[in-house]
């Protein structure tokens, strides 16, 4: 551990296929310093545009099955037909930085990390309506078209998740929404438990100002 920085802390992320937890990540990851990002193993086919290891690590099902048998997964679950795990040292590696890190993961996912890590900071995305969260699969273009209909018939069960988590942002203005999720970790932050050692050295320094002006009278 950093001297004077306190562990880091799991910050999980999900919502529904198409809610823009992604897309808020990667604001953020601009946005706020000292923030890693654990790119998440898959089995399913990269979309147009998504970059190994950058977006997320694509394996085939054999490959991430050896990893699981293996307990190299933090968290794994089966979403939407496709396997998705977060590798455990990634995560331990930032936290043992003093970085906070974002898991961007599907409410299974989160459910599992809930468990194992019962501090995580747990946020949910919601779309603002299901009419828009339609419109933006639709115009995502990237799934066939029954694999669209399980997204959306998925979507029902995702949402009603959304009680489950401590802070829930509506995504209906991503600048908006992005700075919400940048004021939680901030707020995060700010806790007095992560600020103890912090606040230590402060007092320790008024102890000592106040010995060495108590010797000048």
């Amino acid at each position: 551990m950093p001297e004077g920085r306190a562990r880091g802390k799991l910050i999980v992320v999900s919502s529904p296929s198409g809610g823009g937890k992604g897309t808020l990540i990667r604001r953020v990851l601009k946005i706020v310093p000292d923030v890693g990002y654990s790119v998440s193993f898959t089995t399913r086919a990269p979309r147009v545009g998504e970059v190994h290891g950058q977006h997320y690590f694509f394996v085939t099902h054999e490959e991430f099955k050896e990893m699981e048998r293996a307990g190299e997964f933090l968290e794994w679950a089966v979403v939407h037909g496709n396997l998705y795990g977060t590798a455990c040292s990634q995560v331990e590696r930032e936290l043992v930085e003093g970085r906070d890190i974002l898991l961007e993961i599907d409410v299974q996912g989160a459910d599992s990390v809930r468990e194992l890590a019962p501090d995580a900071i747990t946020i949910f995305i919601l779309p603002p309506s299901f009419e828009i969260l339609c419109a933006r699969l639709t115009a995502r273009g990237s799934e066939a078209p029954e694999q669209l209909a399980l997204r959306l018939r998925n979507s029902r069960h995702e949402v009603e998740a959304y009680s489950r988590f401590e802070y829930v942002i509506i995504n209906d203005d991503a600048d908006h929404a992005a700075a919400e999720l940048a004021s939680i970790i901030y707020a995060e932050r700010a806790r007095r438990e992560r600020r103890v050692e912090a606040a230590e050295m402060v007092l320790e320094s008024f102890t000592q100002t106040a010995e060495s002006s108590s010797n000048k009278f």
